[in-house]
């Protein structure tokens, strides 16, 4: 079936050679990259460099999928204004005449209807924004039964972990998160802190700010383990320097079918030796059908 083509875009300004070759100036000024005259600054700068930096760990697994199935379904979580969607429809998608598709899942009505205009004047025409939680999501005929790739970047609180439970139960070959915080660790450390923990131990976090911080890192701690008591191997790197955000993790898993079995056992003692059995169920989703060894080899 033959697609309707994106609109023409104009080369980049020869100022600007970060701008790629083929890249939609329109995105670029909607998405405050460039001014509306077409212009660079240097926050656009940042803002660019930032997204080629995303880019770079993304496209090798797009990659990879297109190589095994012909075509990659990516679902975007928490989508927002849908500024990753559309990136990689333009560096990756827009060039390509196959099946490939992206979602973006936001609960907000307003920013789905201003991202879902945005994709109709760029003809976008393989970006579907849906308007949904999480959990109304999975069940969305709009959206295939599996997806290729899941992506979170800085979705807050619990929402990364919702990202990884849709990821786990749509058999996702790729998890691609930049976390942001979630209250709801630091809180549980709270409570517990005084509950034979070991006076020692609780000194970790008996501060205000470092119950903060370290509940956010445990918690990327707890998220990393889960993903390998489903199978994936999992890498964690910086996003970008710490001149730009202090929210710059990035946690990037790859389904191997590996053995979940140590994996399993630390996660269920880290979470009993500091104080946060309560949360078992959100760390550990053991309802989840586990991606198949031939979903994994792009047969699925």
């Amino acid at each position: 079936m033959a697609r309707h083509a994106a609109k023409p875009t104009s080369p980049p300004p020869a100022e600007y050679p970060e701008i790629r070759p083929g890249q939609s100036m329109g995105l670029l000024k909607a998405l405050h990259i460039l001014t509306r005259d077409g212009r660079m600054n240097q926050d656009s700068r940042r803002k660019l460099k930032q997204v080629y930096h995303l880019y770079q760990f993304i496209e090798p697994l797009l990659e990879q999928v297109i190589a095994d199935r012909g075509r990659v379904a990516l679902a975007d979580i928490g989508a927002g204004k849908s500024y990753l969607g559309f990136i990689l429809y333009d560096l990756f998608l827009k060039a390509r005449d196959d099946h490939s598709h992206i979602y973006g899942i936001e609960v907000r009505r307003e920013l789905v209807d201003k991202s879902a205009a945005l994709a109709r004047e760029l003809k976008f025409t393989r970006m579907t924004l849906v308007n949904s939680t999480v959990a109304h999501a999975l069940c969305d005929p709009t959206l295939p039964q599996t997806i290729d790739m899941v992506t979170a970047l800085h979705a807050c609180d619990t929402a990364t972990d919702d990202a990884i439970g849709f990821a786990l139960h749509k058999q996702a070959r790729f998890i691609v998160l930049a976390p942001c915080c979630q209250a709801e660790v630091a809180a549980v450390l709270r409570k517990h802190k005084g509950e034979s923990l070991g006076e020692s131990l609780t000194e970790v976090w008996r501060h205000p700010l470092h119950t903060r911080e370290f509940g956010s890192h445990i918690t990327n701690v707890l998220r990393c383990l889960q993903l390998e008591a489903h199978g994936y191997q999992v890498n964690v790197t910086e996003l970008v320097g710490w001149e730009h955000s202090l929210k710059n993790e990035l946690i990037i898993a790859s389904y191997k079918d590996l053995p979940r079995a140590r994996a399993t056992r630390r996660l269920f003692e880290l979470m009993g030796q500091l104080g946060l059995m309560a949360l078992k169920e959100r760390f550990f989703l053991p309802g989840n059908a586990p991606v198949t060894a031939a979903r994994e080899r792009g047969h699925g």
